[in-house]
């Protein structure tokens, strides 16, 4: 990058004005990762200070039955599969129930879009899940769920939103937004919620009260120019509702080594490279400097591994999700080698370990409970400590 628009890049992040999508694509072409690294951790730091935010929360996904057949994806099966399931109802509760004793805060239920399966189930499912852990706050449904709901009920996504809420759902998962621009989206999304019907949603959710998450995926057939454009859509429409809590930037996988029936259903894998640790660290720093309206931005350690999880800390993320427990949508097909759960205690330490304050929160990024700072370097050092894979 020429040393000039290295200066003015800094310059207007530290006195805090906008970066406009040429400052975008500019970050992304630098690559000097200490200095993008150095100027994302100036901004989380202004906005968090030195907390790293997570919660105790388990994934629950009702079916893998779904309707579309997108490129990318390995977690979808069609009826009849050989390892497709739809889970009844009491099964679901049953599942949920069995984090009781580690005080789960939150169920993240995201689930393939079944043909057959009636519209009644998923407001039933809610309510059943809601009495049997009343304080378990309910994140539910991505935008293109509640689309795919509009299309087998007949009713507005109005109607369908405000029967979830009654039946317990505090905020709609982030999903099912990959990368918005036409010329990626069009060869790796099968199914019908593109932008304008995305946005929609989650702007009627924000009428509603609700706080969402925002996703990208990204490191498959995408440049960095249509990572910018994602996020300045949605940096435009927090702008307008201010209903967004978190940013989260999904690292795309292959499927290294596919589920029980031996198929290898990621149709794009054979003409993409994965992000590297590196890539994912600029992924994430560019986006903390452009994203300035949204309070936060996690790494799922699931899908970056738990080393650069910690580097990440000091790459504009504050928060690194949660406990998850069970988590299909990638670990149905991969063996990347992340465990499928981490523990309250395993979370504690990997954020002191990184150096920084540990924060319990709920979906809508309330405190449950602060924890003490880390232990410093010093006093660390005299110890053996363990190595995050």
């Amino acid at each position: 990058m020429d040393a000039g628009l290295k200066r003015e890049l800094e310059e207007k992040v530290y006195a805090g004005e906008r970066l406009t999508r040429e400052d975008g694509v500019a970050l992304y072409e630098s690559d000097d990762l200490a200095w993008l690294g150095r100027l994302a951790h100036h901004k989380r730091t202004e906005m968090n200070g030195d907390r790293v935010m997570f919660n105790v929360n388990r994934h629950l996904n009702l079916t893998n039955v779904c309707s579309a057949s997108c490129a990318y994806c390995s977690f979808q099966r069609k009826p009849g599969e050989k390892d497709a399931y739809t889970m009844r109802i009491e099964e679901a509760v049953r599942k949920a129930k069995e984090m009781e004793d580690e005080q789960l805060t939150e169920l993240h239920i995201v689930n393939g879009l079944h043909p057959t399966l009636p519209w009644r189930y998923y407001p039933k499912v809610l309510r059943e899940l809601k009495a049997a852990l009343p304080n378990v706050k309910l994140k539910a449904f991505t935008a293109t769920e509640v689309q795919w709901f509009e299309k087998i009920s007949g009713l507005p996504a109005d109607e369908i939103l405000d029967e979830l809420i009654d039946a317990g759902l505090e905020s709609l998962t982030g999903g099912g937004a990959e990368i918005f621009d036409w010329e990626v989206r069009q060869h790796i999304v099968d199914h019908a919620c593109h932008w304008e019907d995305w946005s929609r949603i989650h702007r009627l959710a924000h009428s509603k009260g609700l706080r969402t998450p925002s996703t990208m995926l990204y490191g498959h057939i995408e440049e960095p120019r249509h990572r910018v454009d994602h996020v300045l859509r949605l940096r435009e429409l927090q702008d307008e509702t201010g209903g967004f809590a978190v940013f989260i930037p999904l690292r795309y996988q292959h499927d290294f080594v596919d589920s029980a029936d031996g198929k290898i259903r990621n149709r794009i894998q054979a003409r993409t490279t994965m992000a590297s640790p590196a890539e994912s660290l600029k992924t994430f720093a560019v986006s903390r400097l452009l994203f300035d309206n949204v309070p936060h931005v996690k790494c799922f350690w699931v899908m970056h591994g738990l080393s650069v999880a910690q580097l990440s800390l000091n790459f504009g993320v504050d928060d690194l999700d949660g406990s998850v427990v069970e988590y299909k949508i990638t670990h149905d097909a991969d063996s990347y080698g992340t465990p499928n759960t981490m523990h309250r205690e395993d979370l504690l330490n990997l954020i002191w370990d990184a150096g920084f304050r540990p924060v319990e929160r709920n979906t809508r990024y309330e405190v449950v409970r602060e924890y003490d700072a880390p232990v410093p370097l010093a006093e660390r050092r005299a110890e053996p400590q363990q190595v995050w894979a």
